[in-house]
């Protein structure tokens, strides 16, 4: 058997982030930090819950509490920064 192995140079980024890249970089540091804040948050809890019961069974409703974190969270982000 061989292995390959490639230079640690290899996988170095060679052009600079985009605006695009750095903006969908923000907004997944913000989108996590606020899903990991409502999950803690038991005041919410009960509602969140029902909130996603009720939109489970739609047609393209999310099937996973996470998910479902991860659009409202996304969602309050867009737009409060639009």
């Amino acid at each position: 058997t061989r292995i390959y192995v490639r230079k640690a140079d290899v996988y170095k980024r060679t052009t600079p982030l985009t605006a695009d890249e750095t903006n969908a970089r923000a907004r997944f540091t913000a989108v996590s930090r606020a899903v990991k804040a409502r999950k803690a948050d038991l005041s919410k809890l009960s509602a969140d819950q029902a909130a996603f019961r009720a939109q489970k069974d739609e047609p393209g409703g999310k099937k996973t509490m996470k998910a479902w974190y991860w659009l409202v969270c996304g969602q309050a982000y867009d737009q409060q920064n639009g």
